[in-house]
């Protein structure tokens, strides 16, 4: 859908009547090269605090993809890497300040700032863990500074383990497909699987269901995975059956018409999988729906339609799919949750109810699923340009898109580039996560 605020905001014209009349103007985000996707881009400043522990692996990753890296200072504007792992005292935190007060200013637009830390928990010095814990806050705090520049910050946190798999988190935060998840945090640990992948093509060779697959966030969701190298299975309502055919031929992709609320959905889904391969790299639980009506006012058919749909399906599909060993040994599980289900919404309940469940999914299952070699993480998508955020009234649109610290709403790609992330082979240490790809709206921050 097409923003055009933001359109005019960067025209020649509207950018000095809004800067003369002080409007926001935000900055066009700079997102993946299908041509060249998950290749980085700028030179990178890198710094690290006395004692961190990370720093000098990180460093020769990113070197090694060929990233142009810097330890003084840069001439060309470009990306923030900081680690923080070595912040023990409140004394200390002066080295995080002289870091990012000199050298803020070098973020580009469209830039990234990744700062890496410790999981608190993860610490046994009761004092360190507490300063590493105030990373969260400086890190929401100057993603609120920089998002004017459509710049992102975001927060790695290890856990015990967590430097093996640490390179993938750090090369997506630094990469364009990171373009609208701001301020959220991270956590990697030991990886549960292997990670031997290509960085180009990570799903190169490998199958992934996505339900909801016809339009919207489910085609992006597809098209990234077919793009990464991914046969895709796609599930939708047999009415959506032409343009799921069409969607999925149009990336070698494999059709499948379905009603997932159907009473034996899952067994045709698991046995449909199994007809096509003896493993299943990963399944996306991408499709919902809405049936907004103020709870005074909302009809049990309203209520009970929408659970099913949206949380009912999902655990059953689940279900039928680890009673097999498809996902055994690399296997991924995402949900796609909302900022519903983290901050509620008027008129929501049922969906806020079912969106805050796939949150309690991927929380809940996270431990048994590592002890398989799999993991399971989501996505809590904010404004997302889609023809149903196109049916908000124009005011409340406009909110919708301003209220993130970038200033817009994000599109269907940016929730699928995250999703694609997860599904990577060489994410295999991330496990557990609910992130959310909104931009940093202020709603349920």
């Amino acid at each position: 859908m097409s923003d055009k605020y933001l359109e005019i905001a960067n025209s020649t014209w509207g950018k000095k009547i809004f800067t003369a009349i002080g409007l926001p103007d935000p900055v066009p985000l700079r997102r993946e090269d299908a041509r060249q996707p998950h290749k980085l881009a700028g030179p990178v400043l890198m710094g690290a605090s006395q004692g961190a522990l990370f720093a000098s692996s990180i460093g020769a990753s990113i070197e090694a993809a060929g990233v142009e890296l810097h330890d003084q200072s840069m001439e060309a504007k470009g990306h923030l890497l900081f680690d923080a792992s070595g912040i023990a005292s409140a004394e200390q935190s002066a080295e995080l300040y002289s870091f990012f007060n000199q050298h803020i200013k070098s973020v580009m637009d469209s830039g990234r700032v990744v700062i890496v830390g410790q999981k608190p928990s993860a610490v046994a010095d009761a004092d360190r863990a507490t300063v590493q814990r105030g990373l969260v806050g400086f890190v929401k705090s100057v993603a609120k500074e920089i998002g004017r520049k459509g710049a992102t910050v975001n927060l790695i946190l290890v856990d015990s383990g967590g430097e093996q798999a640490l390179e993938a988190p750090v090369r997506f935060l630094l990469s364009a497909g990171s373009a609208f998840m701001n301020a959220q945090v991270l956590t990697v640990a030991s990886p549960v699987a292997a990670m031997d992948a290509d960085w180009v093509g990570p799903l190169t060779g490998k199958s992934v269901l996505v339900t909801g697959a016809a339009r919207g966030i489910g085609l992006a969701i597809s098209q990234t995975m077919a793009r990464d190298g991914a046969t895709v299975i796609g599930v939708d309502v047999p009415q959506s059956q032409d343009d799921l055919v069409a969607a999925m031929d149009s990336i070698g992709g494999l059709s499948l018409p379905l009603d997932i609320t159907d009473a034996d959905a899952a067994e045709k889904i698991r046995d449909f999988c199994l007809s096509h391969s003896t493993t299943l790299h990963a399944v996306v639980h991408n499709a919902g729906v809405t049936r907004d009506k103020m709870l005074s006012r909302m009809t049990a058919h309203q209520w009970d339609l929408l659970m099913q749909i949206n949380l009912g399906a999902v655990q059953r599909i689940n279900k039928a799919l680890l009673e097999t060993e498809l996902l055994d040994s690399g296997g991924k599980i995402v949900g796609v949750a909302s900022i519903s289900g983290i901050a509620g919404n008027i008129g929501q309940t049922n969906y806020a109810f079912s969106k805050a469940a796939i949150i309690g999914m991927v929380e809940s299952l996270a431990e048994p699923c590592a002890a398989r070699g799999i993991t399971i993480n989501g996505v809590a998508p904010g404004f997302i340009e889609t023809q149903m955020t196109a049916a908000i009234p124009f005011v409340t649109r406009q909110m919708g898109r301003r209220l993130s610290s970038l200033g817009q709403g994000g599109l269907p790609i940016d929730v699928a580039e995250v999703i694609g992330f997860f599904v990577s082979p060489q994410a295999a240490g991330i496990n557990g996560n609910m992130v959310r790809v909104c931009g940093q709206s202020l709603l349920g921050a």
